[in-house]
């Protein structure tokens, strides 16, 4: 799925983006700058709106609230993985004790993430996409495949059978010492979250509700049509075109699965130390360059989708 030459011309150095991509020094530290407040102000607001979700759906108390209420908490996970994900990056506050801190205590261990391993992996992922040490690749090999194929997966997905293989490891580590170091204050978060859904709502099923079953049923539909969308089907390459997808951005998906800039992806992947609010400017300087052009990005993420099942069989496993 790595798109023709004509698409990716060779445009850099310019008098604003390095050979790299990367802005010249001057661009790159103003781009740089984290917004400590607004990120204080995003890490409320998501357990805010979780909070909301589950206190309006209870009180209504119908099943179409209920289910509602689990719907909408898809989005909230997305929410929290990204700002996981900008912790992991050192982005999410320039205070490293507090960066840290937020991310591990509020942002990850709600997310059910050790942080400090998905930290490790992922930046494999940032050195070297599809390289030897690629965590996801999993994910990202087969494309394009066959429209059923793709369901199988999203299948299972939804019925929970990837988000039990990811849930059983954590509590597997709880039988050694070492693993409870890791696993213990994820668990302990998740039982200080399941009496705190039980107070808001009045109910003891609101954590399995609004937040264990989402998270391992939809959130894993939401998670691999994001990744998929990323880098499937791409390849090794030091041309972060040919490893990462351009998708032009839309309310309803960035409201989905992609919030807080994360369908900037390309600029991410070009420059990683640059905070997600600053993500779109960068990408504009980018597109100004040439370095991005219309016919490598996708118009939605429909039409990326669509060409991702386009084989005419699926393609045997390595």
């Amino acid at each position: 799925m790595v798109l023709p030459e004509q698409y990716r011309p060779h445009v850099l150095p310019t008098e604003r983006l390095l050979e790299s991509g990367k802005a010249i020094p001057a661009i790159r530290s103003e781009l740089r700058q984290i917004p400590n407040g607004r990120n204080a102000i995003s890490v409320f607001m998501v357990f805010f709106w979780t909070a909301v979700i589950a206190i309006c759906a209870s009180w209504i108390a119908t099943p179409w609230s209920w289910l509602a209420g689990f719907l909408l908490m898809g989005p909230m996970h997305a929410r929290f993985a990204i700002l996981m994900h900008e912790a992991a990056h050192k982005l999410l506050f320039a205070s490293r004790r507090a960066n840290d801190f937020v991310g591990k205590w509020l942002i990850a261990s709600p997310a059910l993430v050790p942080i400090a391993l998905y930290r490790r992996s992922h930046f494999a992922h940032h050195r070297e996409e599809f390289g030897p040490d690629e965590p996801d690749i999993a994910f990202y090999r087969g494309y394009p495949t066959t429209k059923a194929a793709l369901r199988r997966r999203l299948f299972r997905d939804a019925i929970g059978i990837s988000g039990v293989k990811n849930l059983t490891p954590l509590l597997r580590a709880m039988k050694t010492a070492p693993g409870r170091k890791i696993a213990g204050p994820i668990l302990l978060v998740q039982a200080v979250l399941f009496f705190v859904l039980w107070a808001i709502t009045g109910s003891p099923f609101a954590y399995l509700a609004f937040w264990l079953l989402p998270w391992l049923t939809q959130w894993r539909v939401l998670n691999r049509l994001r990744a998929i969308a990323e880098h499937g089907g791409l390849m090794a390459s030091s041309d972060r075109r040919a490893t990462t997808h351009d998708v032009t951005q839309h309310l309803i998906a960035r409201f989905w699965f992609v919030p807080y800039n994360t369908g900037w992806h390309l600029a991410h992947h070009v420059d990683m130390g640059i905070p997600f609010r600053n993500l779109p400017r960068y990408y504009e300087e980018l597109k100004g360059a040439g370095y991005v052009t219309s016919g490598l990005t996708y118009p939605s993420y429909f039409a990326l989708w669509r060409a991702e099942t386009s084989a005419g069989k699926e393609p045997s496993r390595p």
